[in-house]
């Protein structure tokens, strides 16, 4: 029999969908499942985006350029420069999904067996994005008793080594919620620069910030234009992660020619999914409004409601629409599997993601799950109280 290739065999399960066959089980069984396990928001696409695609005047669904058609590069140019990132059409690659940005950035800077530095608990594809790319993760953790904060910049100086290429991090985090600082920020600038590296930063969640606090994105630290790169994607922004569009940004001229070969070796992004993207982008600001409003409620709401679980600890997300619980139990994965296998309450259960899979430290993270907050804030409370009687009953 032929055998499978060693990257494939290494290759991680998503820790977020791999549940999924358990879930269709309890769907069988005629349970109410109440997911707090992916990242897909319930908030409505903006409708302009929507009409773009229903009425369109194309006669012929054609290959766009490599790096994405030029009008639409040119507005997400104008997006960001209203967000004080200083960038133009040429410094953009309009990718299938911030997914696709993440394989061109690594594959643009590291060779086989080169390290990039995260701290973890991180984005859990970025797993499988090294292992696809021959690239070494090195982890530096953040813990929960310090909300996931930035890790001092001595940890970091301590894993730096000749085969180091980059630091990636997500801002703001998935799966923490995490908001780095302007000043935490500054400190990863000073030693990319210190050791000419890369500092790649995943900014999908940019607008999703909460308590009045601002995101501060890397490419607006002066003197870093050599050094970084953006990870960006329509998916959350515009609650549209079936579009699979995003895009790759950076000052650095070498970064962009490189990745657009990338781009040109997988032909086009997708025509349709741009023409939405594209009509998205003049989304009116009270659209973000009600969003956030609705999204800090309903964090407030889940917060509020785990930190009354005994036993249970949770950190405060100031960004994105997650936040990671640590539970009275040995491994979340059982846990997870056993709450849609054999435990509902009055038929109605829930879906997690165990947070084991956003690290790649062995033996971290446990007894710790992702939860989603992106259901409405009735449903949050009946899925806490679900957990919370879940917890009661469950033995290792």
């Amino acid at each position: 029999m032929p055998s499978i290739s060693v990257k494939g065999q290494h290759m991680p399960e998503s820790p977020i969908r791999k549940l999924v066959p358990f879930a269709e089980k309890a769907y069988k069984a005629k349970k109410t499942v109440y997911h707090l396990n992916i990242g897909q928001p319930d908030i409505k696409s903006p409708v302009l985006a929507m009409d773009a695609v229903a009425n369109h005047s194309l006669e012929i669904l054609a290959y766009t350029r490599s790096e994405g058609s030029q009008e639409y590069r040119e507005k997400i140019a104008t997006y960001y420069q209203n967000n004080n990132i200083p960038v133009e059409a040429n410094e953009i690659i309009v990718t299938t999904g911030g997914s696709e940005a993440l394989l061109f950035a690594m594959g643009s800077i590291a060779d086989a067996g080169d390290e990039i530095i995260i701290p973890e608990p991180f984005y859990a594809n970025y797993n499988g994005f090294a292992t696809a790319s021959d690239v070494n993760i090195v982890p530096v953790i953040s813990k929960i008793e310090d909300n996931f904060a930035l890790p001092p910049i001595s940890e970091f100086e301590k894993l730096i080594t000749p085969k180091t290429k980059a630091i990636l991090i997500c801002n703001p985090g998935n799966p923490t919620g995490y908001l780095y600082s302007k000043e935490e920020i500054e400190k990863l600038a000073a030693i990319v620069k210190k050791h000419d590296l890369f500092l790649i930063a995943d900014e999908v969640y940019r607008e999703f910030t909460y308590d009045g606090l601002k995101h501060f994105s890397i490419l607006e630290t002066e003197g870093l234009e050599e050094h970084a790169i953006i990870i960006d994607s329509v998916s959350k922004r515009y609650s549209m992660c079936g579009a699979r569009i995003g895009c790759l940004v950076s000052k650095n001229k070498q970064v962009i020619k490189t990745a657009l070969k990338f781009a040109q070796a997988r032909l086009s992004p997708p025509t349709f999914a741009q023409i939405a993207s594209e009509a998205a982008l003049s989304t009116p600001q009270s659209y973000f409004d009600e969003v956030i409003e609705e999204y800090q409620e309903r964090r407030n709401t889940l917060v509020e409601n785990l930190q009354a679980i005994p036993g249970l600890k949770v950190g405060v997300p100031k960004g994105a629409f997650y936040c990671i619980a640590e539970l009275p139990v040995k491994n979340s994965d059982a846990f997870a599997q056993w709450l849609l296998e054999e435990f509902d309450v009055n038929g109605e259960t829930i879906m997690v993601a165990p947070a084991g899979g956003f690290y790649s430290s062995p033996g971290v993270g446990l007894n710790q799950i992702r939860i989603a907050y992106v259901l409405n804030k009735e449903s949050l409370i009946k899925a806490v109280e679900i957990l919370r009687i879940a917890l009661q009953e469950y033995k290792d």
